[in-house]
């Protein structure tokens, strides 16, 4: 086996260190080589350096021109960048050289839609399609596509069909169950909706999501909090399927909307403020708030969406923690715990909400988002979405228990989902001198 196969060995099987070592161990054998450069490029995106990633890839680029593979992956690096436009750039040119090139079609059309341009990516989502009839992918980021862009609910019955043909074509993703089960439920087809959770449950029966969705419905009783392992699992696996996750996240706006409501109370950005990113996912947040912070620490119970924030950047530590857990593990050291969408896989509030007190310096505040119970009355809900909803009365009562002075709290659309807005709450609460 040669030095670059057993490179690529091993950074398929996620020996990072080993497969490093192996590509500039090529390189030194003969500079320039184009697939140690190539992968080298991507392996070093994955371990957080984007730039030079990019950098490498356009050397790659430099001596193999027509290299759609490495059009692709450079692509890549500018959508979890963020780089949309250069992204798109990529995937076209991709596909200039190979027009059949599965990756590089449906990346084209996920960051079409991303750039709110939704009749070009529809166009994309179809060619994938046509090629790929039997690609889970393609029906997949199809049945997305359609319960994104609905004129009237009946139309998700569309996208239905997708995540049906999804799951037939490649029973290893089980993200297609998931939203297939949840779009059946929205279209008031609760027994096709349970039936598709329990026949999950069957076949595993220790999997953590079909349990919590087959309560989501009312088909079993409603958890005080999402599992620990229902979270992981889920987030887990948004990291690994950047694509949905960018395609979940349009319009999505809970970070800017909690920093720009934030920006009353902690007046002019000064680096001054230990702040910590209470489930910070793939780091979202940190652009936004790093301008007030002297340090910017993370926590997720998502290993994997813990990579995808260390190579975005912008956090001076990041740690695989479940919350509660490490709140109460730091009295009194922050004066900004930050959350924004992590408390919707909380039930009841007050505990997690009294540890948070407790993390805070004198005079800190935390910062959240949660989804919006209609009523006056003190209640929480789980959503068929799997997604916790809380009332009013549940939160400032909540935050009043737990010792909270100074309350602000605000409705605010944080998303769309099925193409409809998403109501948020944007709460932040003072802990007292």
């Amino acid at each position: 086996m040669s030095t670059m196969q057993r490179a690529i060995e091993a950074h398929q099987e996620g020996r990072l260190d080993e497969a490093e070592a192996g590509y500039r161990r090529a390189l030194q054998m003969k500079a320039g080589q184009p697939d140690a450069l190539h992968f080298l490029g991507v392996l070093r995106h994955q371990r957080g350096d984007s730039d030079e990633g990019a950098r490498l890839i356009r050397m790659a680029l430099r001596a193999v021109p027509g290299h759609a593979e490495a059009h692709n992956n450079l692509g890549n690096i500018q959508k979890e960048s963020g780089h949309l436009a250069e992204a798109e750039a990529c995937y076209r040119r991709a596909l200039a050289c190979v027009p059949h090139h599965l990756d590089a079609l449906g990346n084209l059309a996920i960051v079409l839609e991303a750039q709110q341009r939704p009749t070009e990516a529809c166009r994309f989502y179809e060619e994938l399609l046509q090629r790929a009839p039997r690609l889970g992918r393609a029906h997949m980021l199809m049945g997305m596509f359609k319960s994104s862009h609905l004129d009237v609910l009946e139309d998700l019955a569309d996208a239905v069909d997708c995540f049906r043909e999804a799951w037939r074509c490649d029973q290893t993703d089980t993200r297609a169950l998931q939203e297939l089960g949840v779009a059946l439920y929205v279209l008031g087809r609760r027994e096709e909706a349970l039936d598709v959770y329990r026949d999950w449950l069957s076949r595993e029966p220790n999997h953590p999501v079909p349990r919590h969705m087959l309560a989501s419905c009312g088909g079993g009783t409603m958890p005080a909090r999402a599992d620990d392992a229902y979270v992981r699992e889920i987030f887990d696996g948004f990291a690994d399927s950047f694509d949905e996750q960018l395609l979940n996240s349009l319009d999505y706006r809970a970070p800017d909307v909690l920093v720009d409501h934030l920006g009353g109370m902690l007046g002019q950005p000064a680096a001054r403020l230990d702040v910590l990113d209470a489930g910070c996912g793939t780091g979202l947040c940190a652009p936004l708030i790093g301008p007030y912070a002297r340090r910017l620490h993370g926590v997720d119970l998502s290993g994997k969406m813990i990579d995808k924030a260390r190579s975005r950047g912008g956090y001076d530590a990041l740690e695989v923690a479940e919350l509660g857990q490490f709140l109460r593990g730091g009295n009194g050291c922050w004066d900004l715990v930050l959350s924004a969408d992590t408390l919707i896989y909380f039930g009841d509030l007050h505990e997690v909400v009294q540890a948070a007190h407790g993390s805070l310096r004198p005079g800190g505040i935390l910062a959240f988002t949660l989804e919006v119970l209609e009523g006056d009355d003190d209640r929480v809900e789980l959503h068929p979405s799997g997604r916790y909803q809380h009332s009013r009365s549940h939160v400032l009562q909540a935050l009043k228990a737990a010792g909270f002075g100074e309350v602000r709290m605000a409705a605010h659309p944080l998303r769309k989902e099925l193409g409809r807005p998403v109501s948020g709450w944007v709460v932040l609460a003072r802990r007292g001198n």
